[in-house]
């Protein structure tokens, strides 16, 4: 069963075309790697899908949800209901400790800190990370790596979305944090959507589209 449905997505940037017509579908439960070169629009579809992103051509549905339908509000009700977000460089606040990172995004929609703050103790847990008052600026790369993994999963997601998630981290870490994300991915049934050029993360792909040309092509 699908999750997401994008149909003829097209969006251009100063008359210069990125994304031509796009289509994708992404099934429940599937880890669907996407790779490109350096600038083809990988990060920009990754914004579309995250419905940041309002300025293309075509048509979105996630979760049953037109997004071109919804008002700024559903929106956002969209995302923190069905979206987790991973960035490359983390989008940490240095200051604060791994728990108050973690629950930023209930912070900000509205939610009930409680259960969020229990939830992420248990998620941090889960990606071995500290739970104690540490700031996120004494942790090591990988800490924060996963810190930002879990900041995507509190809201028990049901698409994870993540931009080069391991981009900055050694071979090592790399392979303990996609370990560690394929097993709770597996546990509780989302979706993730990566944008990755690691050899040893695509081989754990169920799919691997590569974007090239604006259109998403099958690899073998």
């Amino acid at each position: 069963m699908s999750i997401i449905q994008a149909r003829e997505i097209s969006r251009s940037f100063e008359g210069m075309e990125v994304l031509s017509g796009l289509d994708l579908t992404v099934f429940k439960g599937e880890f669907l790697a996407i790779t490109g070169r350096s600038g083809v629009g990988k990060s920009t579809l990754l914004s579309i899908l995250g419905t940041h992103d309002r300025d293309f051509n075509g048509n979105l549905s996630i979760a049953g949800n037109d997004t071109r339908e919804l008002k700024s509000s559903e929106l956002a009700a969209l995302r923190r209901e069905h979206l987790g977000f991973v960035f490359q460089d983390f989008h940490l606040l240095p200051s604060l400790t791994a728990i108050e990172n973690v629950i930023l995004p209930v912070v900000f929609s509205g939610g009930n800190l409680e259960m969020a703050r229990s939830h992420a103790e248990d998620v941090l847990k889960m990606l071995s990370v500290r739970t104690d008052q540490t700031k996120t600026s004494l942790l090591s790369r990988g800490e924060r790596q996963r810190v930002a993994v879990a900041r995507g999963l509190v809201n028990r997601p049901s698409i994870l979305l993540a931009d080069e998630p391991s981009a900055s981290l050694d071979e090592e870490s790399e392979q303990i944090l996609f370990n560690l994300l394929d097993e709770t991915r597996k546990e509780q049934g989302f979706a993730v959507v990566a944008v990755v050029h690691s050899k040893g993360i695509l081989e754990r792909a169920d799919r691997i589209l590569e974007l090239k040309d604006g259109i998403l092509h099958e690899t073998i």
